[in-house]
């Protein structure tokens, strides 16, 4: 109401400037301040009258011809605004009546536009509207569906570990989760893989293998290629390869929707599905949610309003930061403001209102992934009044959705759960004054900028490379005694990429994973540079004698056959020599791979790139996601086990929807990957049809 009354008051004051016959002053002239109050008690009393006067009129009128009435709308809205004028003492408002006319007219139109625009970011309003839409006015009747088939809502909340979420519970943050708790909700943490981030987790949550998905960004030696598991190219490959694996469509593929994720689950239901993103043709459906949104003017007015207010509070809350100085900190300029505003709000937007239209289609199985607070957490870190915020607009969309399931067709079991969780912590650069490249480069004894030169990680990197140069000149003999392969003569520079605080090094002149040996021979102080740095947790790379090897401080080794819990992966926690072995044994694993260090007592890592929040390796809450399921659905695990790996989360999500719906029915084996007549295998395992837009830098 404040608000509409604040413009109502501008327009009459615009009104008053552009027609003579309007005005609000008196004889003699008046201030702005008193003209604006004029306006103000003008509007007021206009408003008023409306909402007091207006019904009554009408009630009287029902009896007066449509045409007629139509006409006299006109006449009497005019009427009322003289009304107003004349109880603004001192005779400052006049107008004639033809202006008068005019006026009100457009006053009504003013006011009605802006409580519409303030109504549509209403969630009662927005769902009562959606209601209406479809149909659905009244809740369902548990009678009109009893004995039927339940469906199942799995929404992912990204990045929201499991300590994350118990503490905004606690704290009041969450209060629609903090009632499923109440009412008998099981909460079950589960570990991830040691590549802790939404492509290896969403894969095998999805499709029940993340199988050679050894970080976010990695490079493949036998097709030169770069992946990155957000573009495009890179998750319709990885999803192609993980059904190739399985022989199974994925957890979606029985009327299943997939909603803002990655990769399809082999549903065919698809909005903002990046995997379909890399398909040409006019069924690429991956954008398909936007325009289904939009269309909408109310969703576009909705969305409009949340989006401006989402950059101006980063605005406000990255200025903060600053004048407080508070570390650790990054940068948050540029665009960044409208990426986390498309990220906390058009994407949360589509992809509720997809799903909440899925659930009055009454279809089967959805799956849907919220992005905003691992969005906001990377740049604001995991934990303070940036991403409570997030979680407290997160708990209104699932309480949202829940309530619409009310209305739907059939009953609904909602599952919340996440990919991974985030590990705060002060950057790699930030710390030491240089990045995981500039150590690697100095490490093999290659040109670094003059800034690295300087800082005492640098210099140390480059006198070890220099003596270890010098020694190995002075060999005789290889001492590894192993018959050594050919390595070009002119090495390339190391590929080097960062998957939050997980490093990895390749060299991509060299065919095969280089080992140990055949590293020292070429850079003899790069293993010893990484493996001693205070920035670094541990280093594996495999090894002609030993298989592959853990490298850490003060000359630990220890082979990856005999890895443990405890020894240089005590600190990260159970179940890390388990994630390392399992990764040592990828194809795509990278020559050198690097985890940085880990500080139990502040549980903090180094990300080696620009955040601060930040998730991919070992060590942490980046370890610990939660899932969290309803009464009637059978535990998890038992009494005891731990729930380990997004393979297994993959069982547990298929024998749920197994309990609801009766046996899924997986793409056979023969189906999920055909044989063109030349030999090559055609693109027939996803629901779209068309080539594949490769990424512009593969």
């Amino acid at each position: 109401m404040l608000v509409v009354w604040a413009v109502s008051t501008l327009t009459m004051l615009l009104l008053a400037g552009l027609l003579p016959d309007f005005q609000l002053q008196s004889a003699d002239g008046d201030s702005f301040t008193r003209t604006a109050l004029t306006a103000a008690t003008a509007a007021g009393a206009f408003g008023l009258l409306g909402a007091l006067v207006w019904p009554l009129i009408v009630r009287a009128l029902l009896l007066v011809p449509a045409l007629l009435l139509g006409l006299l709308v006109f006449f009497l809205n005019g009427s009322l605004l003289l009304v107003a004028l004349w109880l603004i003492p001192d005779g400052r408002g006049a107008a004639a009546p033809e202006t008068a006319v005019v006026v009100a007219a457009v006053m009504s139109a003013v006011a009605s536009a802006t409580s519409t625009a303030l109504a549509v970011r209403d969630d009662d309003a927005y769902r009562r509207r959606l209601y209406r839409l479809t149909g659905r006015t009244r809740p369902r009747d548990p009678g009109d569906t009893a004995g039927s088939v339940p469906g199942t809502v799995f929404l992912q909340l990204d990045g929201v570990g499991h300590h994350v979420l118990r503490g905004a519970v606690a704290d009041g943050l969450m209060p629609t989760v903090a009632g499923w708790l109440e009412a008998g909700h099981r909460l079950t943490p589960w570990r991830t893989d040691w590549s802790s981030q939404t492509g290896a987790s969403q894969l095998g949550i999805l499709h029940g293998s993340n199988e050679d998905v050894p970080a976010f960004r990695w490079y493949e030696k036998d097709t030169g290629r770069l992946m990155v598991a957000n573009r495009p190219a890179s998750a319709v490959e990885l999803q192609r390869r993980a059904v190739r694996r399985t022989g199974d469509g994925g957890l979606l593929t029985v009327d299943g929707a997939s909603r803002g994720n990655l990769f399809s689950g082999g549903a065919d239901q698809l909005a903002l599905v990046l995997s379909m993103a890399a398909r040409r043709g006019r069924r690429n459906r991956s954008r398909a949610g936007y325009f289904a949104y939009f269309s909408d003017p109310a969703n576009a007015v909705r969305t409009a309003g949340s989006l401006v207010a989402e950059c101006v509070r980063e605005v406000y809350q990255s200025t903060r930061a600053r004048l407080r100085r508070e570390t650790p900190r990054v940068s948050r300029g540029g665009t960044y403001p409208f990426v986390r505003a498309f990220a906390t709000v058009v994407e949360r937007d589509v992809v509720v209102s997809a799903v909440m239209g899925d659930m009055l289609a009454g279809r089967t199985a959805v799956y849907a992934d919220l992005v905003a607070y691992d969005e906001v957490a990377h740049h604001s870190g995991p934990h303070g009044r940036d991403t409570d915020q997030v979680l407290a607009r997160l708990d209104r969309a699932i309480a949202l959705i829940a309530t619409v399931a009310e209305h739907a067709p059939r009953p609904y079991r909602i599952v919340l759960l996440s990919d991974h969780g985030q590990s705060p912590g002060e950057t790699f650069e930030s710390a030491y004054g240089l990045t995981l490249k500039d150590l690697v480069r100095a490490g093999c004894g290659l040109p670094v900028p003059r800034r690295v030169r300087r800082t005492r990680s640098g210099s140390e990197a480059r006198d070890a490379a220099r003596d270890a140069l010098r020694s190995a000149l002075h060999r005789p003999v290889d001492e590894s005694g192993e018959t050594a392969r050919e390595l070009p003569a002119r090495p390339s520079e190391p590929v080097v990429l960062a998957s939050g605080n997980l490093g990895l090094v390749s060299f991509p002149d060299v065919p095969h994973r280089m080992t140990r040996e055949e590293i020292d021979r070429r850079h003899p102080a790069l293993l010893r540079t990484l493996a001693h740095h205070p920035g670094v947790g541990f280093v594996l790379v495999a090894s002609a004698e030993h298989g592959s090897v853990v490298l850490a401080r003060d000359g630990v080794e220890v082979p990856v056959a005999e890895l443990a819990d405890d020894g240089p992966l005590a600190v990260f926690g159970r179940g890390a020599a388990r994630a390392v072995r399992r990764t040592d044994g990828f194809p795509h694993v990278a020559d050198i791979m690097v985890n940085s260090m880990y500080d139990p007592a502040t549980g903090s890592v180094h990300a080696f790139e620009e955040q601060i929040g930040s998730h991919g390796g070992l060590g942490g809450e980046q370890s610990h996601a939660f899932l969290l399921s309803p009464p009637d659905l059978s535990p998890p695990v038992g009494t005891g086990e731990e729930l380990v790996g997004a393979e297994q989360v993959h069982r547990v999500l298929r024998r749920w929807l197994r309990e609801s719906s009766g046996p899924q029915v997986p793409l056979g084996p023969a189906a999920s990957v055909e044989i063109s007549p030349s030999g090559r295998e055609t693109e027939s395992i996803l629901p779209v049809e068309g080539s594949i837009a490769p990424d512009k830098n593969h």
